[in-house]
Order: structure tokens, then C-alpha cells, then sequence
């Protein structure tokens, strides 16, 4: 799957279009590159193509509103109360756009971010906070300035004209914005792993754990929401656009919680709870009763054996996450896997988790958590994949597939480590690659080679120990060697050799060089 955008369903037409713009937002990047750092500048580019977007949509609104009613502002201002969003007149991109010439645009930028936030307190309270334009890091005030009016020029471009009656699908801005977030994780090297799970990893587990119309699904690491929007656009295909659904995160970082909840609105998502927060130390997807809200698909791309997640105070967790055992100090890995098994609706709960290898085998408490796991009958699925396919990280992973309906006791093991698209610096998976992952999940199947079927006796035989080449032979046999053939082949060379010694000797003596 080597595609940039969220959604790949698009027409030749549109695709020529999406490409476009992309370009385009891209480029704006150049104003930044060489004078700031790329993990800075994202956010920059990313909130001026939000605002970019709420202008063009709210423009084109008030033009259709003009038409139909002719145009009296406060009439049409009246009207477009009913808006998704509403856009305060000086917080409009083009107004900001006008005054660029002029002293001020960070403070300027500041200000309408905060208006729009005030004219939208339900759907983007403190979305900006983390961010400002007036900021220091964009260099001196003169600097900053002429950094700013480019922008502003960058983003006034014919290319970036984002209004819903030239661009068409809303899907096409989303995917501008899912495709600005992967140039940006693809250049931030180990800290993309904070904010982006490549396209096609997303794909794969929201295939695994097939979201249905009605869902509640979450993520208690959303980073930009990527998986969740995967996950939504599963449903959407499969009912014909049906937006019954739900969609609800956790992400710890400030900035990176704003690119979800940004993510979401481009995408036309408003059915979402995306919270700010630490999810182990102070989970805040809660029920009427504060205790841990149940959902029916819970998927996530955790961070890697995060150090000082919270282990101090496990052992007292008001929410019982960690009865089957406390996690060690230095490795949060099973710290995530448990508080999601814990948000699992009882009947039809499934799961998808991003975990290292260690997951798997690492003894001690984790051993004794994966043992218990392993005998309540929950863990399905082990899946191996490619090395090289996470930003900022070249350690191969592997996915664990929950459920709370599992079929029987056994346990499927796919080793899919060796199907991938190669590339430079970072590896694929290919639209053929997630197939065959998703077909053998599905058909539940034992493939040479590929994938094992393991009763729990087999497990329990090999400690509860979850390596994949324990239980997936990819051993190939090597072609047996003929060595009397290979003993004439080594005769015939070396007459050879000889041959052409004897001829250089000649050549050598006729230029005078023998003895």
C-alpha cells in the first residue's frame, strides 16, 4: 500500500487533484526549511491549512447564501449560525492574508486562533493553546514577519482554493492533512512515533478488527487519530457512508492532540471524543459511573516499552487494571495492553495492539501476565511483520489480536516478517501484503510457511512463550549439492587458470618483460 492518503477510493480526476494539493501544501513547507526545525514547523503548516480550510468552506457557504438571499451581510451572518463551525470576520485567512505586509502577523494569527476557538467552544476548545505564531522559536520580530506574509502567500496560492464547490470531496482535504503528517513523521526521525502510524499498518488493523455500524471505537494512544479515521473509514465503505459510529481517543501530548482533533474535523467527523491526558496515569474515557468506559473495538500503536509510565502507583489503581500483575518500571508495553483488554465490551470487544517482539517472550511479570491472558482464552491473533515499517524505529513488530468472542482456544500465528515492499530508509506493506494478512486472519488457516494453528496445550508446552518461529516454520531447505560436479566444475577452472597463465607469460616475454 504506497499511497499517501487516507482514503485511496478516489477517480483518476480527483487523484490528479489530491496530488495537486498536496504538492502545493508541501512546498509550503520551504518557507520554514533552513530556518526552523521540521518537528517545530509541522504544527505551523498544519494549523495555517486548518485555518485555510474553515475560510474557503465558510466562503463558499456565504457565496451560496448571497446568491439565494442576496448580499446583506447581517442576514447571511444570521444564516450561517446554523454552520458546523462559525468563522469570526477577523479570523478569516484572507483577512489575515491582506494585513500581511503589515507589522504584527504573528500576533495577528494569534488572535484569530483564539477567536475561532471562542466562536467554537464545543467542538475546538483549546485546540490552539500549544501553539503560537508570536512564538520566539520563528526568530526575531523581522524575521518572523517575513516567515509569516510567505506562509500566508504560500497558502493564498490557486493551488490551496480549498472550497468545497472546487476541490469536490471532503475527503480530498483529510487526506492533504493525512499526507502532510506522514511527509512530517517520515523526516522527524525517533519522534515521529509520538503523533503517526504508517497508512498501511493503520489499514491492516482496522481490517483485523473489523469495525461494524454502531461501533464505539478507541484509541488510548490516538497520536493524530490516523487509526481511528482508518477505522471510521471501514464502516463508511462497508454501509454505503454511514456515519453510525463513534469515535474516542487519548492522547498525552498537547500538540499532538490538537493534530487529532484538527484530523477529525478535516475529515468531517464530529461524532468523536478525543481527550487530552495521560492514559495509565489518569484514563478520562469514563462512564456515568466514573468508572472505565466499555467499547467495542479498541486498537492502538502505543509507544514502545515506555520508560516511567506510572508504575508507582499501579498497584493501587482505582480501575483494577493491573490485577493480573504490575508491569516492570522501565517497560509500559503490557501497562497499555492491559488497560485496553480492560476496555473491552464484554461480549463483542476486540482488539488490535502494535507491540515489540519482547511482548512475546519476556519472562518475569510480564511472563505471568501473558500466561494469564493466554488461559482467560482472550489473545487470538499473534502477528509478526516486517522490519524498517515504523518511523523513527527499524525493529520489526508484531500485532496482538484480542477478542472477548473468540471461536475456541486456539491461537493464530502469522509470520508475515518477509512480505514487504522495500524501500531506502523505511519498508511497505503492499495492498497485496494486507490482503493476504487480513485472508488468512479471516479463514483462521494454517499456511506453509506462512501461518500456524496452536491448540493451548502447544502453547502451555512451550511456556507460554509467544515467539513466532516456535510456532511458524520458515525454515527452507536448501538444494543438495552434487559435489563431484562441483569437484569437475573446480578441475575445469583451474585448467583454465593455468591456460591463461601460460598466455600472459608470452605476452610479457614479447614486450620484454620475461626473463
Amino acid at each position: 500500500m504506497t499511497q499517501d492518503t487516507t482514503d485511496n477510493r478516489l477517480a483518476p480526476s480527483e487523484s490528479i487533484k489530491q496530488e495537486r494539493i498536496n504538492k502545493a501544501v508541501w512546498n509550503a513547507c520551504d518557507t520554514f526549511r533552513g530556518t526552523v526545525d521540521p518537528s517545530i514547523y509541522k504544527d505551523y503548516v498544519l494549523t495555517m491549512l486548518f485555518v485555510k480550510y474553515l475560510s474557503d468552506v465558510w466562503q463558499d457557504h456565504y457565496d451560496e447564501y448571497a446568491r439565494e438571499h442576496g448580499d446583506v451581510p447581517e442576514l447571511i451572518e444570521a444564516l450561517m449560525q446554523n454552520e458546523r463551525f462559525v468563522l469570526p470576520p477577523a479570523a478569516n485567512f484572507y483577512a489575515m492574508h491582506e494585513a500581511r505586509h503589515e507589522p504584527g502577523n504573528g500576533e495577528r494569527i494569534d488572535k484569530a486562533l483564539h477567536a475561532i476557538e471562542e466562536a467554537n467552544t464545543g467542538k475546538l476548545s483549546d485546540v490552539f493553546q500549544d501553539i503560537s505564531f508570536n512564538s520566539t522559536k520563528l526568530g526575531d520580530e523581522k524575521q518572523k514577519n517575513e516567515i509569516l506574509k510567505a506562509l500566508l502567500e504560500d497558502f493564498a496560492a490557486d493551488d490551496l482554493n480549498l472550497r468545497p464547490s472546487r476541490v469536490g470531496k471532503l475527503d480530498i482535504i483529510g487526506n492533504a492533512y493525512e499526507y502532510l503528517i506522514k511527509q512530517f513523521a517520515a523526516s522527524s526521525g525517533k519522534k515521529a512515533g509520538e503523533f503517526y502510524t504508517p497508512p498501511e499498518v493503520s489499514e491492516l488493523i482496522a481490517e483485523l478488527v473489523a469495525p461494524e455500524e454502531n461501533d464505539e471505537i478507541c484509541d488510548p494512544a490516538c497520536g493524530s487519530a490516523s487509526l481511528l479515521l482508518k477505522c471510521a473509514n471501514q464502516i463508511r465503505h462497508a454501509y454505503n457512508g454511514s456515519k453510525r459510529f463513534a469515535l474516542y481517543g487519548q492522547e498525552a501530548i498537547g500538540s499532538t492532540w490538537a493534530l487529532a482533533k484538527m484530523n477529525m474535523f478535516l475529515h468531517g467527523i464530529d461524532n468523536h471524543k478525543i481527550e487530552w491526558g495521560d492514559t495509565l496515569r489518569n484514563p478520562k474515557l469514563l462512564d456515568g459511573e466514573g468508572k472505565l468506559k466499555h467499547f467495542d473495538v479498541v486498537v492502538a500503536n502505543p509507544p514502545f516499552s515506555l520508560e516511567k509510565w506510572g508504575h508507582e502507583a499501579a498497584s493501587s489503581d482505582p480501575y483494577s487494571r493491573f490485577r493480573r500483575g504490575v508491569p516492570p518500571k522501565t517497560k509500559g508495553d503490557y501497562a497499555f495492553i492491559l488497560h485496553m483488554i480492560e476496555t473491552l465490551k464484554p461480549r463483542s470487544g476486540r482488539m488490535g495492539v502494535v507491540v515489540p517482539h519482547g511482548v512475546l517472550f519476556r519472562g518475569s511479570t510480564e511472563g505471568k501476565i501473558r500466561k494469564e491472558l493466554i488461559d482467560e482464552g482472550l489473545l487470538d491473533a499473534v502477528i509478526g511483520l516486517p522490519e524498517k515499517l515504523f518511523y523513527g524505529t527499524g525493529i520489526p513488530a508484531a500485532i496482538l489480536v484480542f477478542r472477548k468472542d473468540r471461536r475456541d482456544e486456539k491461537v493464530l500465528f502469522i509470520d508475515a516478517s518477509r512480505d514487504f515492499v522495500a524501500g531506502k530508509n523505511q519498508n511497505q506493506l503492499s495492498d497485496e501484503n494486507v490482503a493476504k494478512i487480513v485472508r488468512t486472519y479471516s479463514d483462521c488457516e494454517a499456511v506453509d510457511k506462512y501461518s500456524y494453528l496452536a491448540t493451548l496445550e502447544e502453547i502451555q508446552e512451550n511456556d507460554y512463550n509467544l515467539n513466532i518461529p516456535r510456532y511458524v516454520d520458515t525454515f527452507e531447505e536448501e538444494d543438495e549439492i552434487d559435489l563431484m560436479a562441483v569437484h569437475a566444475e573446480r578441475k575445469e577452472i583451474e585448467t583454465e587458470i593455468a591456460t591463461l597463465n601460460k598466455q600472459m607469460e608470452s605476452y610479457l616475454k614479447e614486450l620484454g618483460y620475461g626473463a
